[in-house]
């Protein structure tokens, strides 16, 4: 097996300069970095993550923290393809991820205990009750750690513009001249849902567009059966909506569903407008009209803050709120 010291002789640089290279250091020149790297291909070489722990003063491990309740976390599109893009941000700075879910209580250790176990370098949290004890003792820790999908927290945060996807949402469902709109909503203990019901409330009271009694129900944790159930509350009144801002795509689709079994069509009888654009929105009957949320960016920013704060060796207090955009495409239709 090739060592340090055979790339070293094979490009006639220092074994210093090649674990710079290795390590990307910003004082190697990117030519020095290219001839280093492509000597590592050939050679096979594989650095000893023993050895780069002693000399970095590093683990090279982020820690992912995540719930799973409800259809939320890795099994939710949403959180899968913003774990995607941060980890390809991370393995290009050479970070492994280490995954913990709410199944640790049963462990009876923390969060915080066993990312400090592992001596992960950081820690990204993501589809998490952000009122959750052990989530704002990981959040108020000294460790590098960035938030997805929260905001007014002490640490770095990155999330969509949740209030004003809400606005989007429901002044596309006015512009089609409905002004019966309903809001099937995410839980008001998520900061996601609590902003989107926020956005609204805004654009209805912008529009001079009265909420009527029923109109604003809780949809839960963004899942099917929950959207379902939702959408039957809201089917049972007696002044039906004609339109319904759903504040998750999967939510959307539980409502779909119920509109229905109910004999009810989507958009004919009743609009629907959902959150998130994740892949299957495009391809349901009817493809589903909804505020997409830049998942790649998303993940992007959150990598990104998060290998600053490492860098720096300190916790830094940040925000990015990033924008959403309305993909329209068949849910939704002029008011008759």
């Amino acid at each position: 097996m090739a060592t340090i010291y055979d790339i070293a002789k094979k490009t006639g640089f220092s074994t210093t300069t090649v674990s710079k290279a290795l390590n990307n250091y910003s004082d190697v020149s990117e030519k020095t970095k290219k001839k280093i790297l492509q000597a590592v291909e050939d050679m096979g070489y594989l650095p000893n993550a023993h050895a780069q722990s002693l000399s970095t003063k590093k683990s090279w491990t982020i820690g992912v923290m995540f719930s799973e309740a409800n259809e939320v976390g890795m099994k939710h599109p949403f959180f899968s393809a913003i774990i995607e893009s941060f980890r390809k941000q991370a393995e290009r700075e050479g970070y492994d991820l280490i995954f913990a879910s709410r199944n640790l209580r049963n462990r009876d250790i923390s969060y915080l205990e066993h990312f400090s176990y592992r001596a992960v370098d950081g820690i990204v949290v993501i589809c998490s009750d952000p009122q959750d004890p052990q989530v704002q003792e990981m959040i108020n820790s000294a460790i590098p750690i960035v938030v997805i999908d929260m905001n007014n927290q002490n640490c770095s945060l990155v999330f969509s513009d949740n209030i004003e996807g809400g606005k989007l949402a429901v002044n596309y469902l006015n512009s089609l001249g409905h002004t019966k709109i309903a809001h099937i909503s995410g839980d008001p203990s998520t900061d996601a849902g609590t902003e989107r019901i926020k956005g609204y409330k805004k654009a209805m009271s912008d529009l001079k567009l009265p909420i009527l009694e029923g109109y604003l129900i809780n949809g839960g944790l963004f899942s099917i059966e929950e959207g379902r159930a939702a959408m039957e509350k809201l089917l049972s009144l007696k002044d039906m909506p004609t339109a319904v801002f759903v504040a998750g795509d999967h939510m959307a689709i539980g409502a779909i569903e119920a509109i229905k079994e109910k004999g009810l069509r989507v958009p004919e009888d009743i609009s629907i407008v959902g959150y998130d654009d994740i892949e299957m929105a495009a391809y349901i009957t009817p493809k589903l009209t909804t505020i997409k949320q830049d998942t790649d960016l998303i993940g992007f920013q959150a990598a990104k803050l998060l290998m600053e704060q490492i860098s720096q060796k300190k916790k830094l207090i940040t925000s990015k709120c990033l924008p959403v955009e309305l993909v329209i495409r068949e849910s939704c239709s002029q008011k008759k």
